[in-house]
């Protein structure tokens, strides 16, 4: 189909009507995988989409794809796209203390229960937008949909739109974990890593941190968070999101696009939708069901709508073999009928800026089926045409092939998302650096926005940390006589903090990933250099190591030291997926040569992600294992910190250590068809549902002290507001939520419905972190995995004391999609709830009073 569209782009947009036929007919249902129930009978059109793919798991895959009609419970493709917005996605009003009007500025804190109303936000942007475009041209509207690479102007961010009049234009730029390509700012920790803490108010001080860094440098929209699953354990970026749980990541994402707006920038979710691996992330389909899609890969992206979020970029690669910028099912379908979505959703091309992740957009007509904003604006890769927005867009408007109303919503919900983020304010900065010459000095002002926003850096660095192991209280070191250091991880790099453009390399301290993700590290605090400070103090001896390959030297070095401690890593960028999950240097070799000679070796793991440690976890000469993740440039003093006890670990696994490769679910496919046949069974959900042993489960980490719990107490809430009385009663009749504009972020649906609390008490001798989980057990009617996270807090407690914890559970929480009337549903049987350290050790269990 991408051959098709690119061959009518090239000949006229007077021959595009045809291609919205094809287009529209596509867009309006994504192809069911053959082994799942599709959603409404095939009707409308047949056509060829590329040859035949052979998949291993299903057999040869037809070629050509039926096109299915619209249900009227989504509106055709022309009442979707070409209508202007509705300024309010919800009809419920606020309710002070339960639904409160929100301004994004000022969100409810973390402790808050409320369910916060941006509707009256949007409203008020809206309307401004709306008096901001009246007198608009069409170039004009146009100009504020299309980068200004169509223009060929060259801006001083990676993404620019033009000013006109007295509107300023725009600014965006990368990314998920700082402001990319520029100096002056914070490295933050990764999502991978932030999602490790279990900890809303490092998530949502880290957003806020961020967000103001973005703001002081200029920035209107930072081209973050990044919320894809990690359902593939090798793929490239999985670094910057939230981990394999689509609650944690949909909680991570809440509170990051909180903090982020909260700081002034506009937050971009992304990528939506199913952008799960880097190979082939452009020709390759993501073929999910409609159950999963739902349950699994949006529920960050319905959560970051819930948390007011301005901006989405859509993926690169096809969903059920559409494009996913041009998917009209997703983009105007979900994102902005059902979960009320009223921001701009953007692409970025990927033709200008090699490895990064421009470049989703492959057809004017993308503006048909949701698409509200292409960047940088040109290189379409197609001969003869400069862009798919810009003046081409200008040419299909006046032939009639799009209609105005459409560019004028597009527009609007552009502006209307710098309203909402108040950044029509005189005092919002302009931009003071320049991300496409960071060393021109005539552009760079050199704005320092750091502030002390290291100390979230080294909070996250701490409380991320994961114990693994630790045998005979090996751990915390106290005053050791003697202690060896070995890895090059151990150490700095040869040539600084950025030796490798975009962190795409692996030498010494392994503190981030790589990619259009990755901002320059200002500075970088490795291990050697922070546990020399702490043994000066204790007077022990020090030596060090940081070659990985020679083994015997390193070897005869840990002979009589009282602790050896290997430092190994493993990394992974954006543009390509690691080919294993073993460490980088082979380093299991020099853990293996310590452990040969010193009977208390300590290993410190840098990695991405899982990586598979049973050739040495079991030796009886390891005695302790850290897992610190990337944890960016105070990771060597967060170490120290944990190595030493000064902060006691407190850190859970977001994602599951297999004890081999194939035991997990999903691997990179290089197919061009790639079937989600795990369906709802991701990760952990996996192995609890095929009964696999993991090496170390989802959820797992250990502390220096113990932690009891009892008491557990679930009740509903009684509400006495009586708001949408009627829709909860449908729901507790087991009859599934009505579809509509905001349907599946519904104030019914998010509120709190039952009340589960329990008492956690330290037991041990020091004070420390507790992590407690909540797990749903759905009936077997429900069709759900074993076990399904619903809930997480974080208790810090002195030794012998108890605190009573509570977490609240929605009837979202406790609802699965119905694929026949399309909306959620209570599933009918007894649900049980488990609470516990991890999703594998439950210590209190209870029933759900439905």
């Amino acid at each position: 189909m991408l051959l098709l569209y690119t061959s009518f782009q090239a000949l006229s947009p007077l021959s595009a009507p045809l291609l919205v036929f094809c287009l529209l007919a596509q867009s309006l249902w994504h192809r069911a995988p053959p082994h799942k129930v599709p959603l409404r009978s095939p009707v409308v059109l047949v056509f060829r989409l590329r040859a035949p793919v052979v998949n291993s798991q299903t057999g040869p895959q037809s070629s050509t794809v039926t096109a299915f009609s619209s249900s009227a419970s989504i509106s055709s493709v022309a009442s979707l796209s070409s209508t202007s917005i509705q300024p309010t996605a919800t009809p419920q009003s606020p309710i002070p203390g339960v639904f409160p009007a929100t301004d994004p500025s000022n969100p409810p804190s973390v402790q808050d229960t409320e369910v916060p109303d941006f509707a009256p936000a949007w409203s008020t942007a809206h309307q401004k937008a709306q008096a901001q475009i009246a007198n608009y041209t069409l170039e004009e509207l146009v100009t504020v949909v299309t980068g200004i690479d169509a223009l060929d102007l060259v801006g001083r961010c990676v993404g620019n739109i033009a000013d006109i009049n007295d509107w300023p234009g725009l600014c965006l730029n990368d990314g998920p974990l700082g402001v990319r390509l520029a100096d002056y700012i914070t490295a933050f920790p990764p999502g991978i890593n932030t999602a490790s803490t279990f900890n809303r108010s490092l998530i949502r001080t880290r957003g806020l941190f961020m967000g103001t860094e973005f703001k002081g440098k200029g920035v209107n929209v930072a081209l973050g968070p990044m919320m894809n699953m990690l359902r593939v354990p090798e793929a490239g970026r999985n670094f910057e999101g939230f981990g394999a749980d689509p609650f944690l990541s949909g909680e991570a994402a809440y509170e990051t696009v909180l903090g982020m707006q909260a700081g002034g920038v506009q937050a971009c979710a992304k990528h939506f939708i199913d952008n799960e691996q880097e190979t082939n992330r452009m020709t390759s389909s993501s073929d999910v069901d409609d159950r999963t899609q739902h349950e699994i890969y949006a529920q960050p992206f319905l959560r970051s709508v819930m948390a007011g979020v301005s901006a989405v970029m859509c993926s690169y690669n096809l969903i059920n073999d559409t494009h996913a910028c041009q998917n009209n099912l997703s983009m105007n379908g979900i994102l902005k009928e059902e979960f009320g979505f009223q921001g701009h959703i953007l692409y970025i091309n990927l033709l200008r800026l090699k490895n990064t992740d421009w470049g989703a957009t492959h057809s004017t007509l993308s503006a048909t089926a949701g698409l509200d904003m292409t960047m940088p604006g040109g290189d379409t890769g197609v001969a003869g045409l400069n862009t798919f927005f810009g003046d081409t867009l200008v040419e299909f408007v006046n032939n009639g092939t799009i209609p105005l109303s459409r560019v004028q919503d597009m527009a609007q919900r552009v502006l209307a998302s710098w309203y909402f983020l108040h950044q029509d304010s005189p005092s919002y900065p302009a931009v003071n650096f320049n991300a496409n010459a960071p060393g021109d000095e005539a552009t760079n002002e050199h704005i320092n926005v750091e502030d002390d926003h290291f100390t979230v850096v080294l909070d996250i660095g701490r409380a991320s940390i994961v114990l693994l192991k630790n045998v005979g209280n090996a751990l915390p070191l106290v005053k050791p006589r003697s202690i060896l250091l070995a890895g090059s991880d151990a150490g700095l790099a040869l040539i600084g903090p950025n030796e490798f453009p975009n962190a795409v390399g692996d030498d010494g301290i392994l503190a981030i990933g790589g990619g259009s993700g990755c901002p320059f590290t200002i500075f970088a605090f490795q291990p050697l250099e922070a546990i020399q400070i702490r043994a000066r103090k204790d007077r022990t001896t020090v030596s060090w190591i940081l070659d990985d390959f020679n083994l015997a030297r390193a070897g005869n070095m840990a002979i009589g030291t009282s602790a050896a401690l290997v430092f190994v890593n493993a990394d992974s960028a954006e543009g390509s997926d690691r080919t294993n999950l073993t460490t980088h240097d082979d380093a299991e070799q020099l853990i293996l040569a310590v452990a040969a000679q010193n009977n208390n070796t300590i290993v410190v793991t840098h990695s991405v992600g899982p990586l598979i440690v049973d050739s040495w976890i079991e030796h009886p000469n390891i005695t302790g294992v850290l897992w610190a993740g990337v944890s960016s440039s105070e990771t060597g003093n967060a170490i120290t910190d944990v190595l030493y006890g000064a902060f006691n670990p407190s850190g859970r696994l977001p994602y599951t250590i297999a004890k081999n490769i194939t035991d997990y679910p999903a691997q990179v496919s290089t197919l061009l068809e790639i079937p989600y046949s795990e369906g709802l069974d991701i990760d952990y959900r996996w192995f609890d549902a095929k009964n696999i042993t993991p090496r170390y489960e989802f959820g797992f980490g250990m502390s220096y002290t113990m932690f009891a719990y009892s008491d557990l107490s679930i009740e509903a809430v009684n509400d006495t507001d009586n708001a949408q009385a009627d829709l909860i009663s449908n729901w507790e009749a087991g009859n599934a939520s009505p579809s509509g504009l905001g349907s599946s972020t519904a104030l019914w649906l998010h509120r709190p419905a039952f009340q589960v609390s329990f008492n956690v008490q330290n037991t041990g001798g020091v004070a420390g972190g507790e992590i407690p989980q909540l797990y749903i057990q759905m009936p077997p009617s429900a069709g759900e995995p074993p076990s399904i996270l619903r809930g997480f807090s974080d208790v810090f407690l002195e030794p012998g004391e108890t605190q009573t914890v509570t977490i609240f559970l929605t009837r979202h929480a406790l609802s699965i999609w119905d694929v026949v009337s399309q909306g959620w549903i209570k599933p009918q049987g007894t649900m049980t709830v488990q609470v516990g350290a991890s999703s594998r050790d439950f210590r209190l269990t209870g029933v759900i009073p439905l």
